[in-house]
């Protein structure tokens, strides 16, 4: 089996138990049996369960940094709304590849974990490999919001990430509700855009 294929074997087979049953309650053994390697190929390429865990989120996230960075280098340039700053990262979603139902959603149960299940090292990696262009993003965010204080900011910063995690994690059983309930089909970017506007009002709630 060539090496690219091992590595990439045993990255699915994590990133599926993980968001299946979490970040603690997986084993290596549990991911060596899924993938079909020996532990030996998990220590080889990747060196511990802390470097599997940021090599599955290097592989969504760096994508979607990159074409991040091009779009902020556009928006910095023009004065900007929150509705505006939102639809950026609908924008960059559709360009990384992450507007896939199945892959979208599993990222956001990951990420979901990384805050729930006190993945400390995680948020070092995640502000070292890309806290820069986050940065640029939240700085255009502070400008945006002069009216709030960094403690409303802060909060209500959070509450609109669980409220995307929680959309967006379970997006395929949302699509299907809305299918049931309502009698229309829907998809990813249609879930997006019933958020987008929430989030931008819940930001700017009473400002």
């Amino acid at each position: 089996m060539a090496q690219k294929e091992t590595a990439q074997r045993i990255l699915d087979a994590a990133e599926a138990l993980f968001s299946e049953k979490g970040f603690a309650e997986t084993s290596l053994r549990n991911i060596t049996t899924k993938a079909g390697v020996n532990l030996a190929a998990v220590n080889y390429h990747f060196g511990s369960k802390k470097s599997l865990i940021q090599a599955i989120f290097a592989r969504y996230l760096t994508p979607f940094s990159e074409q991040f960075s091009d779009q902020l280098d556009i928006i910095e340039l023009r004065k900007n709304t929150p509705d505006q700053l939102l639809k950026l990262l609908v924008i960059t979603l559709n360009k990384s590849g992450l507007e896939n139902p199945e892959k979208f959603g599993v990222f956001m149960r990951l990420l979901g974990l990384a805050y729930s299940q006190g993945q400390g090292h995680l948020r070092k990696f995640l502000t070292s490999e890309y806290g820069e262009v986050f940065s640029r993003y939240m700085k255009e965010i502070n400008r945006v919001t002069p009216e709030l204080t960094p403690m409303e900011r802060f909060w209500r910063i959070h509450f609109m990430l669980g409220a995307a995690v929680f959309t967006m994690s379970s997006v395929d059983s949302l699509m299907a509700m809305a299918e049931h309930d309502l009698g229309t089909e829907t998809d990813v970017k249609g879930v997006i855009s019933q958020l987008m506007p929430f989030l931008a009002t819940g930001l700017m709630a009473n400002v």
